[in-house]
């Protein structure tokens, strides 16, 4: 098994320098990276992240190549367990080092373009930028799976959404 997660590894690397990319436009907000469209994301580099491999991801817009394609869920599925994404979030992505990503309850926005930045990007103090490794059509297809998994009967975790506040 580790031998097949590091040829993944060593193959995502591979595939980065052959990475179709678009100019990011003079307007775009890079630095904190704006959410142009439903479908549509504008990759920032984040100082405070830690990047996976050791490669930041480039600044670039970034379309989802997964919203209309039937099978990126289960190819996504197979990415995240490639990618050792359960080593952190769980078998299932039900939570375990990591959060659950099942349960509805996001910090950083549910949203597709959020979770695929979350997974670009990565986030403070736990998640890694795998924007660098990944090309943008794997990481959809890693939020089209993670979208279509079921959420638990039972929550177990609390809402980072102050409920008195609603």
């Amino acid at each position: 098994m580790m031998r097949l997660s590091s040829a993944l590894l060593f193959a995502a690397i591979a595939a980065v320098g052959c990475r179709e990319q678009t100019d990011v436009p003079p307007g775009a907000n890079v630095p904190g990276a704006s959410e142009t469209s439903a479908n549509e994301v504008v990759i920032a580099k984040h100082d405070d992240r830690v990047f996976a491999g050791g490669i930041a991801p480039p600044a670039e817009r970034v379309a989802n190549s997964a919203a209309n394609d039937a099978k990126a869920a289960d190819a996504g599925a197979k990415l995240f367990t490639g990618m050792n994404c359960d080593g952190c979030h769980g078998g299932g992505a039900v939570g375990a080092v990591g959060p659950s990503l099942t349960d509805g309850r996001w910090r950083y926005g549910g949203g597709d373009a959020d979770i695929f930045r979350s997974i670009a990007e990565g986030r403070p103090k736990g998640m890694p930028a795998f924007g660098g490794v990944l090309q943008p059509p794997m990481i959809w297809r890693l939020v089209a799976y993670i979208k279509s998994l079921a959420p638990p009967k039972d929550v177990p975790t609390e809402s980072w959404v102050d409920d008195s506040k609603r």
